[in-house]
C-alpha cells in the first residue's frame, strides 16, 4: 500500500521533510508509520510521548490499521477581514463563525457581527504577539497548521461550546503566517443574553483551542529561532 505522511512544525524541522509518499504493508498501522520515522530520526523516539498521529485529518489512536491512499500526520505538541477566510465553517451553529485566515482579524467587526437584540452580553478575547519571552526580545511569530484538519477541529469546540453553555453565538478565529508584535493572532467571540456563561465559554474556548487545534508557533528572535512547545490535552493522547 502507499500512503502519504505529513510532518508539521518542530517535526518538520527534526525530520527535515514536510510531505512524502511511503509504501507500507498490508497490515500497516499507525505504529508501523511511527516506528519507520522514529529508526530514521532517533528524536522522534525520544518525543513520542508528546506526538499525535492523524489518519485522513482526525486524531487516531497508533494501532489503528491503515488503508492504501490513507493521509497520516505526525503532529508536535499544540502551541496556540471577515472575506479572507482561507477555510471557515459559517452558521453552523447559526450565525457562529469558525474560521482560519492569513489577514489581520477584524474583531470588532466579527463582535458586531456576534450580537443580537437578546443578548445582553458579548465576551472578546483577543491573543496578541508579545514583544518577548522571558525577556528575550521577539520579533515576529510565524504560524501554521494542518488546515484541513484544523478548520474540523476549531468548528468543532466553537459548535460545542454553543452547545455547553447558555450562549447565542461564537467566533473562533486563527491567524496563520507571520505576524508582528501587536498584531492578533487569535480571536474567541462569544455572545449571550447573560454575561456568566458568555465568560465561561469565551475561557473554555481558548483553553481548548490551545490544546486541541493542530496550529504550531515558531518564534523569531534577533539571535535565532524556536517552535515554542505546548501540550496536547489528554483526551487526543489517551494518557
Amino acid at each position: 500500500m502507499r500512503i502519504r505522511v505529513l510532518f508539521f512544525g518542530l517535526l518538520r524541522d527534526v525530520s527535515g521533510r514536510g510531505d512524502e509518499s511511503l509504501e507500507v504493508s498490508e497490515n500497516a498501522t499507525l505504529q508501523t508509520v511511527f516506528d519507520h520515522y522514529a529508526r530514521l530520526f532517533p528524536r522522534l523516539a525520544d518525543m513520542s510521548g508528546s506526538i499525535v498521529l492523524a489518519r485522513n485529518q482526525t486524531f487516531a489512536g497508533r494501532a489503528e490499521p491503515l488503508s492504501d491512499g490513507d493521509e497520516v500526520a505526525f503532529l508536535p505538541p499544540v502551541s496556540g477581514g471577515t472575506g479572507a477566510w482561507t477555510h471557515a465553517v459559517l452558521d453552523n451553529p447559526p450565525g457562529c463563525v469558525f474560521a482560519l485566515t492569513r489577514e489581520p482579524i477584524d474583531t470588532a467587526a466579527l463582535a458586531r457581527t456576534m450580537a443580537h437584540g437578546e443578548d445582553g452580553a458579548v465576551v472578546t478575547f483577543e491573543g496578541v504577539v508579545r514583544n518577548n519571552t522571558g525577556g528575550r526580545p521577539t520579533e515576529f511569530l510565524d504560524y501554521e497548521c494542518y488546515e484541513g484538519m484544523a478548520i474540523q477541529v476549531l468548528a468543532g469546540i466553537g459548535a460545542a461550546l454553543v452547545q455547553e453553555y447558555a450562549v447565542s453565538r461564537a467566533a473562533l478565529v486563527h491567524r496563520l503566517g507571520r505576524m508582528n508584535i501587536g498584531e492578533t493572532s487569535v480571536a474567541v467571540i462569544v455572545a449571550a443574553p447573560h454575561r456568566k456563561p458568555a465568560f465561561e465559554a469565551a475561557l473554555e474556548g481558548i483553553n481548548r483551542l490551545k490544546k486541541l487545534v493542530p496550529i504550531w508557533k515558531k518564534e523569531h528572535f534577533a539571535d535565532g529561532e524556536v517552535w515554542v512547545e505546548g501540550e496536547w490535552d489528554s483526551a487526543v493522547t489517551g494518557r
